[in-house]
């Protein structure tokens, strides 16, 4: 206990008399962890969006030409459901999809009724058993006479799941290249606080302290500014997300269906996440920063 209070002491002790690259070292890293917590926050909100469209999206509207008639949908309907994986079809007349669309845009529903004669197609309603069952419908559907098109949210689902992985590659890249420019940045703080004891340490190697004993101090202070910098980006990064959150959370919810992740749980993992990290830069920081002095 008394080794780890003195490495404490000390540590806080060089912390302040080298106060201003310290606190130069807190920001920087800081800031860097706050890019990567924003980076973060957008994946998890983007996965969150494609699995809720994967489990609530099970269904694939047919849209059909004019030309053909109910009794004709009838027909089509029938053949639709010896599909493997059909659960349901629905008939939809092209009043019953205007009325859906007022019902959706709300108070601008009135808008629509300035349309005159009604754009929208008569549709079947497809629903499937689960979305992976729905390419092998889709692709029998696009076989079929009397179709002008037909939505399908499997095009979607591809194209966030890409979007995903492309900023998940991303923030790896830039959390790796982050992450060696926060290490040198602790490295050479450190660096001057050695270069400040050098005298002492000389004369501690010299009647015999092991090198981890010299190192304990400046290991703590690695740490330290590595913790002290993660509770602030993450502090930083749960304000911003939940000002968001709390500006245009029922927009989105509108526009996507979906809410967003709350603050409240992203914020226990940021400050998991954010605190590991410090801790690791910190250290690495300062084992480097002691290695070539102490190998002597």
């Amino acid at each position: 206990m008394g080794v780890i209070g003195y490495n404490i002491k000390q540590a806080f002790q060089q912390m302040w008399r080298n106060r201003g690259m310290a606190l130069a070292a807190v920001f920087a890293i800081a800031a860097m962890m706050l890019i990567l917590g924003l980076f973060f926050v957008m994946v998890v909100n983007l996965n969150l969006f494609a699995e809720m469209i994967k489990s609530e999206y099970d269904t694939i509207e047919v849209y059909l030409d004019d030309e053909v008639t109910e009794s004709q949908a009838e027909v089509m309907m029938g053949t639709i459901k010896t599909f493997g994986g059909v659960k349901e079809t629905t008939y939809r007349t092209k009043e019953e999809a205007l009325q859906i669309l007022k019902a959706r845009w709300g108070e601008n529903g009135y808008l629509l009724d300035s349309l005159g004669d009604n754009p929208l197609p008569n549709s079947i309603i497809v629903e499937v058993d689960s979305i992976e069952s729905a390419n092998n419908v889709y692709t029998n559907l696009k076989a079929l006479d009397g179709i002008e098109d037909i939505s399908f949210f499997q095009e979607t689902i591809d194209k966030l799941m890409s979007l995903s992985k492309v900023l998940q590659i991303g923030a790896l890249v830039l959390m790796i290249f982050l992450v060696v420019v926060s290490v040198v940045v602790v490295s050479n703080t450190i660096k001057l606080t050695v270069l400040a004891r050098a005298r002492e340490i000389s004369i501690m190697k010299y009647i015999g302290a092991t090198n981890w004993f010299i190192r304990g101090p400046f290991l703590v202070e690695g740490i330290v500014i590595g913790i002290i910098s993660s509770l602030i980006s993450a502090g930083i990064t749960y304000l911003v997300y939940n000002k968001i959150v709390e500006m245009a959370g029922r927009q989105i919810l509108g526009m996507l269906g979906t809410p967003p992740v709350p603050a409240s749980y992203l914020a226990v993992n940021l400050i998991i996440i954010f605190v590991a990290m410090g801790v690791s830069i910190g250290a690495c920081g300062s084992i480097i920063s002691m290695r070539r002095y102490l190998d002597r």
